[in-house]
C-alpha cells in the first residue's frame, strides 16, 4: 500500500506523518543544540584551563567550524530541499574567505 502524504489524502494520515516528522525533527534540534552547547564548553575549557595558545586557537576554529556545519544544517534547515540556492552562496562566500585568508597567509610568511 502506497501512503500518500499531499493535502487530498485522508486528514489523519497526514497529521500522524506530520506529528512523527515534527517530533523526528524536533529531537534532532535538540541532539544538535546539545553538541553545539558542549563544543562551546569545550571551547571555554581550553581556554579556561590556559593550554598553549599554538593548540588553543587552532582548537577553538576547529569547534567553530564543526558547530557552523551542525547550525547550518539543523537550525537553518540547510539539509531540507530547496535550499540549493542559498547553499550555493553560502558554500561561494566560504570559498572566497578562503581564498582572503590563504592569500594574506602566505603574503605574511613570504
Amino acid at each position: 500500500m502506497v501512503t500518500n502524504h499531499s493535502n487530498s489524502g485522508n486528514p489523519k494520515v497526514d497529521l500522524a506523518y506530520r506529528r512523527r516528522k515534527n517530533a523526528e525533527d524536533m529531537r534532532h534540534q535538540l541532539v544538535t543544540f546539545a553538541i553545539t552547547l558542549f563544543l562551546t564548553l569545550m571551547a571555554f575549557a581550553a581556554v579556561a584551563f590556559d593550554f598553549s595558545g599554538w593548540f588553543t586557537v587552532p582548537f577553538i576554529i576547529l569547534l567553530a567550524v564543526v558547530q557552523l556545519i551542525f547550525q547550518l544544517y539543523y537550525f537553518m534547515h540547510m539539509s531540507h530541499k530547496g535550499h540549493e540556492a542559498p547553499a550555493l552562496f553560502l558554500y561561494s562566500g566560504v570559498l572566497v574567505g578562503l581564498i582572503t585568508v590563504l592569500a594574506f597567509v602566505t603574503i605574511i610568511w613570504w
